[in-house]
């Protein structure tokens, strides 16, 4: 029997986790059909659905050629969502991105208002290269990210649906309402071109859910690619189908599940520690020394809210009522790396934040044992 976002409101059991982790287990090997990704703490497939599952949006960050816009497309196929790509340039208006109202001509000659929706209007949406747009152009796409909605000549339009005329409904009967709020950004950015460029700031970067690093592939991983890449299945390129049976509805009750799970209070300290050791601040330094050394700006609320939900998700997946401080030590990575901001001295003593991320939480265990 299908979750329903209804049924997700009931008593979390244990056939409930189970669901979701089988059905996190199919979506994520249809994803693979397509996509050759490093087991382990590196995968980045799984790190993406937890976000996915967490209701966030994702920052992707990798060399070109790593399968960005393939992994979004065998997503969305996957899901059975409607997928959306923008290539981001310095010359993209917000009107590319959320469309625009023009004037038709009707049959008796007068002009009346058709709005011609822009390729926000996915469930998810690959912004490819966001950095290369302006502010303001940026500015538009995260402020959809952050209300699920905007503004056009005066009408109210959300992400996700599918509109076709100056009216607002929803044009695509087989979505109809249910999927109105699957709306997921994954942006990308990369790290080795800087020309050009237009950065996003910390309280934007603050607004995704994860920033995952597609790491370049080993020997091995790189002799898979380019065999699966250049013999015969090149032909049957992007395979992901649609989940059996996963419908919006259905997808909608897993997204429900997670806020389901238990906080324990010592995981809610184990985050909110976390935070506060990578945050230090004028007349309230951090226990860390490499934190008070290197950190110019540290973890906001969302980062903490970002470690439990993301550690509920993969509670969730490990069949696990509740969480604990070992799951949330596996999602500090992609939750908090984009929001520990270094400053210029970090930079020449090769600290990154992923390292210092490792080192406050060792810092928080090595307490803890003390």
């Amino acid at each position: 029997m299908a979750e329903t976002a209804a049924t997700a409101a009931a008593r979390l059991d244990q056939a409930t986790i189970d669901r979701f982790a089988s059905r996190f287990a199919s979506i994520a090997a249809e994803v693979r059909k397509d996509i050759l990704s490093p087991e382990g703490e590196e995968d980045f497939v799984a790190e993406l659905l937890t976000a996915l599952f967490a209701r966030g949006h994702v920052l992707l960050e990798s060399r070109p050629g790593l399968g960005k816009t393939t992994l979004v497309r065998s997503l969305g196929a996957a899901l059975g969502l409607q997928f959306g790509r923008v290539q981001f340039t310095p010359d993209l208006m917000p009107a590319d991105i959320t469309g625009t109202t023009i004037l038709r001509t009707d049959e008796r000659g007068g002009l009346y208002p058709e709005f011609q929706p822009g390729p926000i209007f996915a469930n998810v949406l690959l912004a490819d290269e966001i950095n290369r747009a302006s502010p303001k152009t940026q500015a538009a796409l995260l402020e959809a990210m952050a209300e699920r909605q905007m503004t056009v000549a005066g009408t109210t339009y959300k992400p996700g649906q599918n509109y076709t005329d100056g009216s607002g409904d929803v044009a695509n009967a087989d979505t109809g309402s249910d999927a109105a709020g699957l709306f997921h950004v994954l942006a990308t950015q990369n790290p080795i071109e800087q020309e050009g460029t237009y950065p996003l700031p910390e309280a934007q970067l603050d607004r995704f859910f994860y920033k995952l690093v597609i790491p370049s592939p080993d020997d091995g991983l790189l002799a898979d690619i380019v065999t699966h890449t250049t013999g015969v299945q090149r032909e049957k390129s992007e395979t992901a189908q649609h989940v059996d049976g996963l419908s919006f509805e259905e997808l909608q009750g897993l997204q429900a599940l997670p806020p389901l799970v238990e906080t324990p209070q010592s995981a809610l300290n184990f985050a909110v520690q976390l935070c506060q050791v990578l945050n230090p601040v004028t007349g309230r330094p951090s226990a860390l020394a490499a934190a008070n050394e290197y950190v110019m700006y540290g973890p906001s609320p969302r980062g903490a809210q970002a470690l439990i939900l993301a550690a509920k998700v993969r509670a969730l997946v490990e069949g696990l009522p509740n969480i604990n401080a070992d799951l949330i030590a596996k999602v500090a990575g992609p939750a908090l790396r984009h929001r520990v901001i270094l400053n210029h001295r970090a930079a020449i003593d090769g600290m990154d934040s992923d390292s210092l991320i490792t080192a406050a939480i060792q810092h928080l265990r090595d307490a803890d044992q003390g």
